[in-house]
């Protein structure tokens, strides 16, 4: 069986974490079949949207500690090679397309409407979580 590559962008992992669903995180990223791959880029933001007044009023500094920890133990870490080349709306987003170039990742899961419009970067899939279970590649 083939391995599928994965991206989970930030806004999936707030979701979660604030509907308090990160045991599907922690099944999917344990998964045999699936590899999540993350870059500092995502981290990052992921620290700084976790860092905002109306998402703190959501989940516990706990929590967010928590979605640290499986993202740095249970995700493989990369370094982007080259700026991805697209004409998606928000730049700041261009980091996903580029860790998606850099590990050639089969899908990127969002619920950012911008990256879902565009459906495909290069070899990628973009597609949300509900898609991509419904899918049963996981």
């Amino acid at each position: 069986m083939e391995i599928c590559k994965i991206i989970i962008d930030t806004n999936l992992w707030i979701s979660l974490l604030i509907g308090k669903r990160l045991s599907e995180m922690r099944a999917l990223c344990d998964s045999e079949i699936v590899r999540v791959y993350f870059c500092e880029e995502l981290m990052m933001e992921f620290l700084r949207t976790t860092s905002r007044e109306k998402i703190q009023k959501y989940v516990t500094e706990e929590h967010i500690k928590e979605t640290i920890n499986l993202i740095e133990s249970s995700c493989i870490k990369a370094s982007i090679k080259n700026t991805a080349v697209s004409s998606i709306r928000d730049v700041n987003d261009l980091f996903l397309l580029s860790l998606a170039d850099t590990v050639r990742a089969d899908y990127i899961l969002t619920g950012d409407k911008d990256l879902l419009t565009i459906q495909f970067h290069n070899q990628t899939k973009i597609v949300t979580y509900n898609e991509f279970c419904k899918q049963g590649t996981n």
